[in-house]
């Protein structure tokens, strides 16, 4: 039976040749791009094929790198002039000096000089234009883009960490180098490679009209900055440290003993072994004392409480304490730095420090903005806030008519939701069904599961699952927009935003059950979280713009998420308040009113 199972049948229909299956080599182009695709640099390298250009099938050496001319003569920079005129050379930051490069010219350059000067009087090419108009902006010079191949790049590809030279060479042209002054003279070369690439996928628009005019706003917001109160943060941070010592006396008395509370092991032998508390979950290291597990134990004994006290003051402390400070200039500016890259939504982010993470949630966190100010007290911080953004773009983009009836009712969307669900008047929704109603609202597009739901909501795993169910079914336009968009991005590997921007979805296709999921949900979120992420960068460009036109003084000087935050005089005020609404409020038309709520107040605290 064994030797059956095992043998190998000879009849097999075989239609080519042992002279057919031999080897005629590497296929030099096509390594060199999988390579690059895979950012296999070494691979490349060591296969011999880090030149090989795909082109036309054929292979091509890629041209020497050009020596850097430190000091340009008059011809050079003939040559260079007439080449940034004709948008055949590039520009690009390298060890903080300033290097233009045509396809036969690199040279570095005094930005000081008129002669450069003068190249900046019409849009340029460059790699990384913030990081130009940042360079240039400290020499007097307001330079302008007419293509960032790092954009691009982001655009074409928005899963990486990051887009030097060097890694964008490597997808793009098939050659392994590294970042270096001759990063100008890549950049040039790149240039008509990104140019149609970008062109092809239909995200032009979305390049030359939101990303490339955000850089200089996100550079100037840069500059302005955020005042910081380091003295209040500083006594705030004292009295949450002696909460601290107060919490862990009382944990101490109640456990009936000193261990360390920051330890799960220790934790859960208090909790469990010495307590008797009813064990939640295992893991591989003892008992599990996560955050979920602590809230189902909280109603058998008052320690709970208190330990998750404790790790929110711990965490503030570790966090926002001397790290915030330590963060701000000598004259208590905090100036967060903007990544335009960062996120494959086309989100934001910002670190150093990282704005998005100050708490708004909890009181003791909130606190926190308390300390962030205007400029003076002369000034007022303007806030606006984009009223559930992300819903009436799913209404917008699904058509479902019950969605886009309830906001243009102007009625709660919550309780207009609850009341269609579970079929009762608006007047006699309870709490907890508008609850359960703005847990599926928010969570719908995420791929909300009747588990996720009933954790949320505090309700069985049945009935969440009856309330998605007929959520679905009073929303069948929310439900087809949801099977439309798994579909599309199955056929075309991708889902877009209403302005273009693109991500590819090669999980869509997986044999595995949990990535193929997380696919599906990116499909289903992707273009309503990418093109509120389009909507308040335009936003963004058109306040920036506004400012500067009407002579304001104010200065935008903070983006999170769908807010925006604006630092101006008094006098200003009103004006301001009324603009900030009108740029964040019309600049999309939709089949649902955009709204921004806006607010005035002397911290950042006080705006909410």
């Amino acid at each position: 039976m064994s030797f059956d199972l095992a043998k190998i049948s000879r009849e097999a229909p075989i239609d080519c040749s042992a002279e057919d299956l031999a080897s005629s080599g590497i296929d030099a182009p096509a390594l060199a791009s999988l390579c690059a695709t895979l950012e296999f640099s070494a691979l490349a390298k060591r296969f011999g094929v880090s030149g090989a250009i795909q082109s036309s099938g054929e292979t091509s050496s890629p041209p020497a790198e050009p020596e850097a001319v430190e000091f340009p003569g008059k011809e050079e920079y003939a040559s260079l002039i007439a080449a940034v005129a004709k948008g055949s050379a590039a520009f690009c930051i390298s060890d903080g000096k300033l290097y233009c490069a045509s396809t036969s010219l690199l040279c570095l350059l005094n930005p000081d000089c008129d002669a450069v000067r003068s190249m900046f009087d019409a849009p340029v090419i460059c790699h990384d234009y913030k990081g130009l108009y940042s360079f240039m902006k400290k020499h007097g010079v307001q330079a302008k883009c007419s293509f960032d191949t790092m954009l691009a790049a982001y655009l074409l590809s928005p899963g990486e960490s990051s887009y030097p030279v060097s890694k964008t060479v490597l997808r793009y042209l098939g050659e392994s180098v590294t970042d270096s002054p001759a990063g100008a003279w890549y950049t040039i070369r790149l240039y008509p490679v990104l140019k149609d690439e970008i062109e092809k996928t239909g995200m032009t628009g979305l390049l030359m009209n939101i990303e490339i005019p955000l850089s200089p706003v996100l550079c100037d917001m840069e500059d302005n900055g955020f005042r910081l109160d380091c003295d209040g943060l500083r006594s705030y941070i004292g009295k949450l440290e002696d909460s601290r010592q107060v919490l862990e006396d009382r944990i101490y008395t109640q456990a009936g003993k000193k261990f360390n509370i920051n330890s799960p092991k220790q934790l859960g032998e208090v909790l469990f072994d010495e307590l008797g508390l009813p064990a939640q979950k295992k893991t591989k290291t003892g008992y599990s004392t996560d955050a979920e597990t602590l809230k189902k134990l909280e109603p058998y004994n008052g320690i709970i409480t208190d330990i998750l006290e404790y790790r929110e003051v711990t965490k503030l402390i570790g966090t926002y304490g001397e790290n915030l400070i330590a963060l701000a200039d000598s004259e208590g500016w905090i100036h967060t730095k903007f990544n335009q890259t960062g996120t494959a939504t086309g989100r934001l982010s910002s670190q150093d420090p990282n704005m998005q993470n100050i708490p708004v949630k909890g009181q003791l966190g909130r606190e926190l903005r308390r300390y962030f100010l205007p400029a003076d007290s002369e000034h007022v911080l303007v806030d606006a806030d984009y009223s559930q953004i992300e819903l009436r773009l799913l209404a917008h983009i699904s058509g479902d008519e019950g969605l886009i009836a309830a906001f243009n009712s102007g009625e709660d969307i919550h309780t207009s939701t609850a009341a269609e669900v579970f079929g009762v008047d608006k007047a006699s929704v309870t709490r907890e069904q508008r609850s359960a109603a703005k847990a599926v609202n928010f969570g719908i597009v995420y791929g909300i599961s009747d588990y996720g739901l009933a954790k949320n909501i505090g309700v069985s795993r049945k009935e969440a699952g009856e309330f998605i169910r007929r959520y679905l079914e009073k929303y069948c336009g929310v439900q087809e927009y949801m099977h439309r968009c798994v579909e599309e991005g199955r056929k075309k590997g991708y889902v877009t935003t209403l302005m273009g921007r693109r991500r590819e979805l090669p999980e869509i296709k997986s044999s595995n059950f949990n990535t193929r999921s997380f696919g599906e949900r990116v499909a289903m979120n992707m273009p309503i979280q990418g093109t509120a992420a389009d909507i308040i960068k335009m936003a963004m460009v058109n306040v920036h713009k506004r400012l500067e036109e009407e002579g304001l003084k104010a200065r935008l000087i903070l983006q999170i998420h769908d807010e925006l935050i604006i630092d101006t005089p008094f006098d200003e005020e009103q004006r301001v308040r009324k603009l900030l609404a009108e740029c964040m409020q019309n600049v999309m038309k939709l089949k649902v009113p955009l709204i921004a709520d806006v607010s005035s107040g002397h911290s950042w605290f006080d705006t909410k």
